[in-house]
């Protein structure tokens, strides 16, 4: 007994002989921890529920394009309504990506070829208009995204040069950063706007508010648009979606003002006002020249009235 008692002592004594405390493990990392932040920073600030706006570009200027990309949240370039091309687009944003705001394209539709030519020269986000049905949302969704969640092929163009490098791979990062944007703008989209709102992949579903007023037949601000209104954004947030309203003037002193977040044009990031013609301010909140819809005064109907982009 002394022997084994003298050894234990021996063996403690040159290390020979420990116990000791397994080290601590790292906390697992949740996949959502390891994600790096968005370069979509319009997408950003509405999953922090932000308003975001933005200004319109119809016409190809590159030099007025990169001034206003620095003032506001996202740039909406328009080609369901202008005739500006997509080498007209392409050129703008690489004269100047990184300005501020997120380039986003409001299609004429959802064909495969538009939306693969609109995320190639390194847009963002992309707006279908018109969308009545879940077949045109998610053709919308289906050409936005790599696989495995869609089947946006990989091909040429200057999104990768755009928004990869600096430890940033396009390929990986590119699926969380885009937007989809669906516009319900007809009764017919209005009866379907849980089903179109719920599809995945869409993230956000907007009023076009003078479309809605035309379609419908109900100027808005009357009690019937706005109970079309009501149920739109009803149903987008019943689907988990973010819900919006392309007139601007909805931002404030609306009673869905709280719970719209995306708009048309509005007002800038840092208190610049544009400029029109004759050097004379513009509003900011006003829609496009010719799709203000049809108005009736605010007393006529129950919200305060929707005067509005398309």
């Amino acid at each position: 007994m002394q022997f084994h008692t003298t050894r234990r002592v021996a063996l403690l004594a040159t290390g020979l002989f420990c116990l000791q405390e397994a080290p601590a493990q790292p906390a697992a990392q949740s996949p959502s921890a390891a994600k790096p932040p968005l370069y979509n920073t319009t997408k950003q600030k509405l999953l922090q529920g932000k308003q975001v706006f933005s200004y319109t570009q119809s016409k190809f200027d590159i030099a007025g394009n990169c001034e206003m990309a620095k003032h506001y949240d996202y740039t909406w370039y328009e080609m369901q309504h202008s005739t500006l091309e997509f080498r007209d687009i392409e050129a703008m944003i690489a004269a100047c990506p990184h300005a501020g705001a997120t380039p986003m394209i409001r299609l004429p539709d959802a064909q495969e070829w538009r939306i693969q030519h609109s995320t190639d020269i390194g847009v963002l986000g992309v707006i279908i208009p018109t969308v009545d049905d879940v077949d045109r949302a998610r053709e919308a969704v289906k050409w936005a995204r790599y696989p495995p969640v869609a089947r946006r092929s990989v091909g040429q163009g200057q999104a990768g040069s755009i928004w990869g490098g600096r430890g940033i791979n396009y390929r990986q990062t590119i699926n969380d950063n885009m937007l989809v944007v669906i516009m319900i703008e007809t009764p017919t989209g209005v009866a379907n706007a849980y089903d179109i709102a719920s599809v995945p992949g869409v993230d956000v579903v907007i009023i076009g508010n003078a479309d809605l007023a035309s379609f419908s037949g109900y100027p808005a601000g009357s009690e019937e648009y706005n109970r079309l209104v009501q149920k739109v954004h009803d149903d987008v947030v019943r689907a988990g979606k973010i819900f919006g309203q392309a007139d601007a003037r909805q931002a404030k002193d609306h009673p869905l003002s709280s719970e719209s977040k995306f708009f048309q044009n509005g007002p800038s990031n840092d208190g610049y006002v544009p400029t029109g013609r004759g050097g004379r301010p513009t509003d900011p909140n006003a829609p496009p020249p010719g799709e203000g819809g049809p108005t009736v005064p605010p007393a006529a109907g129950r919200g305060r009235g929707g005067r509005g982009g398309n």
